[in-house]
């Protein structure tokens, strides 16, 4: 296991978890911890040890609480707009080539919500709380709360959120999209760690363009997200992978991998 001051990094499998570790504040974003994830995140990009990466918080409080209010006490616009440029955690992991999953497991609130709605797949713990509370501090969200919320759970759902600064609990939280699954606390982990396994065994190279073709959907129109799809199905042709995947199936054994 890999132990920044913030962040701890353990890899195996081909799955990479990354942990949030400052239970202490609720596992909350100071800028510190930002850099640490990018850090973490730029490093994993080129590594093929890494299929598939996850995202949680330590402890069984918080995945991540928000950022870490005390950095905006007496902090000017043009400090918040540098900071934010130094630090553009949840652009980098929106864009990150590889599945990323968030596993949520106590408040996900704030930056926290942000960032596990950049994620590709959110899973929870029964006990999770999640919300966009920036009303209450007069301020609103700067990490894409009111950009990516809406898409995942429609406009009335999304201003209710951001407008109230309310949290709901986990049954919500997918009732209405904002979460794909929710898990007994307790089995949190192991399921998350299941999928992602799952997932790692797939073609890093097909898993990339599907990403690629996915996140094109939401930001184009249908017409070009087809071309979109369209190029990349023909790219997946000129991979080891699909001559791998075809031929495993004509052989009828599992496929070998290897993202080439």
């Amino acid at each position: 296991m890999a132990e920044g001051k913030n962040v701890l990094k353990e890899v195996s499998g081909g799955v990479a978890v990354l942990t949030v570790n400052r239970p202490e504040k609720r596992n909350a974003l100071n800028a510190e911890t930002r850099s640490e994830l990018l850090a973490y995140l730029d490093q994993m990009k080129g590594d093929p040890a890494v299929r598939v990466v996850v995202l949680t918080g330590a402890g069984d409080k918080a995945f991540i609480a928000g950022a870490d209010i005390g950095e905006f006490a007496g902090r000017t616009p043009v400090d918040q707009f540098r900071a934010m440029l130094a630090s553009p955690v949840y652009a980098a992991v929106d864009a990150f080539p590889k599945p990323i999953i968030a596993a949520i497991n106590g408040y996900c609130l704030g930056g926290g919500c942000e960032l596990a709605m950049a994620c590709d797949i959110r899973i929870a713990a029964d006990t999770a709380k999640l919300g966009q509370p920036e009303i209450n501090l007069g301020i609103i969200p700067g990490g894409g709360g009111t950009q990516r919320l809406p898409r995942l759970v429609g406009l009335g759902n999304a201003f209710k959120l951001l407008y109230t600064g309310d949290p709901i609990d986990a049954a919500e939280a997918l009732r209405i999209g904002l979460v794909d699954e929710v898990v007994p606390a307790a089995e949190l982990m192991p399921r998350v760690r299941a999928l992602a396994e799952k997932i790692a065994s797939k073609s890093p190279v097909a898993l990339e363009l599907i990403k690629w073709a996915v996140r094109a959907s939401v930001r184009t129109s249908l017409d070009e997200g087809l071309r979109h799809e369209t190029t990349l199905f023909g790219l997946a042709f000129s991979s080891e992978d699909k001559e791998e995947g075809v031929r495993a199936f004509l052989e009828k054994r599992a496929p070998v991998f290897k993202g080439r």
